[in-house]
């Protein structure tokens, strides 16, 4: 670390001004924060399994979109020790879900500037009556990071929001009986004095709720597909499992990179441990599931993630289907290839002959609300939109348009509104008609009305 190039108060040309405690997102207002956008988070973290503590140092390095007295960072975690701020001592305050933080000089707009938070303690899990647990999740041996959509504050102080995706270095340092995990590629580990630190890099932008870490026993398994590193980890209680997963994930890959482009980052694989959670979580390159061994579709769909939502993530959370219609529509097209009684057409038959109130059809999936983005209409309905684009525009254009969203904003964000314009101009076709039923319109939408 050392002092960041145009940082410093001399770099200031005009009125400064604190940073936004948030950016305003209508569902969740209060995450994120404005003023800067972060580029690195590099996180040294030392877990000691009695009394489950956590002793970690963030390093955060980030621009000024602004002149800056004071900037906010989510954190929801446990006891901060030391702020600063391009080497200098900061003074910074608790308020609530944010870490405010007040450099010994006001920052100039466009300096680099680089905060180290350190902190100590246990991180809390949180909970979410649609989510259940989620944060910082402990396990029988350690511990599993879970953080969709607002989690990633219970451990890491953050610029927690997907509109701000940065790269990640990691170094976990646990007790050598214990491995640790992260996203991207591992380095060697380093044993010493009964230590063991991993280092993971992430060289892709990612946003904050796809970081994940998992520390405990597990096997291991490791391959590669073409260029990109297969590894997957899973508790010894599924050590059975562990061929057939690691070989669907790859099996995955591989069919998915015809259909979509080619793979967005170096690494994949797949984490599985312990704790009930539930749910599977498409944290970038390694998705974790929690609880349970994971069937085809779910791997499916947690690897169809990585190009919808991880490589082209999400600006506002109401644009939620973008990620999950377009991950169970991949399972919908992996039944299409390797189950020749079913089609896409087949299942999107079956929920269309259910009831307007259906669960499968309501909330709409365009708005479904801060409680329901979740729901199962944000799934199903959103794939059915999909569905019902296929059959206006035709597989060329349809599969094209698919293929072209994820290559053209390869580590970046996009909208509904952009998708629909990419649609448009692929196909020749005008769509507002055909959105508007299937994204917007309450109940289920009329033959012929699109």
């Amino acid at each position: 670390m050392g002092l960041s190039q145009g940082a410093g108060a001399g770099a200031t040309g005009g009125a400064a001004e604190p940073g936004d405690s948030g950016l305003g997102d209508g569902y969740f207002p209060t995450s994120g924060n404005g003023g800067y956008d972060v580029s690195n988070y590099e996180v040294d973290l030392k877990f000691t399994p009695e009394g489950h503590r956590v002793d970690a140092t963030v390093e955060i390095k980030a621009k000024a979109e602004r002149e800056l007295t004071s900037f906010n960072l989510d954190y929801r975690g446990p006891k901060i020790t030391g702020v600063t701020v391009d080497g200098r001592p900061a003074e910074h305050e608790r308020k609530g879900r944010e870490l405010v933080v007040t450099p010994a000089a006001a920052i100039g707009k466009d300096a680099v500037f680089e905060t180290v938070v350190s902190y100590t303690g246990t991180p809390p899990t949180l909970t979410n009556p649609g989510l259940g647990s989620y944060g910082w999740n402990k396990t029988k041996d350690g511990a599993l990071v879970t953080a969709q959509p607002d989690g990633a504050a219970a451990w890491l102080p953050s610029n927690d929001h997907p509109s701000d995706k940065a790269t990640f270095d990691f170094a976990i340092t646990v007790p050598s009986r214990l491995r640790a995990y992260a996203n991207g590629e591992p380095d060697k580990p380093v044993t010493e004095d009964g230590l063991t630190t991993y280092r993971w890099h992430e060289r892709s932008p990612m946003a904050t709720y796809l970081a994940t870490v998992a520390i405990g026993r597990f096997v291991e398994r490791r391959s590669r597909a073409g260029r990109i590193q297969v590894i997957t980890a899973v508790d010894p209680k599924y050590r059975k499992s562990l061929k057939r997963v690691h070989d669907t994930t790859v099996k995955a890959l591989r069919w998915q990179q015809r259909l979509f482009g080619p793979y967005p980052f170096s690494s994949s694989g797949a984490i599985v441990d312990d704790p009930q959670l539930g749910y599977a979580l498409e944290t970038q390159t390694r998705p974790v599931y929690g609880g349970f061994v994971p069937d085809e579709a779910f791997i499916v769909h947690e690897i169809a993630h990585q190009w919808f939502g991880n490589s082209v993530s999400l600006r506002r959370w109401e644009d939620i289907w973008l990620n999950e219609g377009f991950a169970t529509y991949a399972e919908w097209l992996w039944k299409e290839r390797h189950n020749r009684h079913e089609s896409t057409r087949k299942i999107f038959n079956r929920y269309y002959r259910q009831s307007g109130s259906s669960p499968a059809l309501n909330p709409v999936p365009g708005r479904p609300g801060r409680t329901e983005m979740f729901g199962f209409s944000v799934y199903i309905r959103g794939a059915m939109t999909l569905e019902a684009l296929r059959r206006k525009v035709g597989d060329r254009a349809f599969f094209r348009t698919l293929r072209l969203w994820a290559t053209e904003n390869k580590d970046g964000h996009g909208d509904t509104e952009e998708f629909i314009a990419l649609a448009e101009k692929t196909s020749g076709k005008q769509l507002d008609r055909l959105f508007k039923v299937w994204l917007y319109q309450k109940g289920k939408p009329a033959k012929g009305s699109w």
